[in-house]
């Protein structure tokens, strides 16, 4: 799979992930709706880490330089 994910676009989904796992684990949200945080948390650390965000592809956005 291309990498089609920026530096910029990277680190701001890992620092939303890592907002929302603290905010999980510190008891602000909970429930469901933590659960269901805690869950997207971890799909944005996953996409970060791989750098290739599947919802990108049908839409052709790239936020990576260099990738046309």
């Amino acid at each position: 799979m291309k990498k089609n994910m920026g530096i910029a676009d990277r680190v701001l989904r890992i620092m939303l992930a890592v907002l929302a796992i603290v905010l999980y684990f510190t008891g602000v949200v909970a429930g469901p709706l933590g659960i269901t945080i805690l869950a997207i948390a971890g799909v944005f650390l996953l996409v970060s880490f791989i750098g290739s965000c599947p919802l990108y592809l049908p839409f052709g956005i790239r936020t990576r330089p260099g990738t046309d």
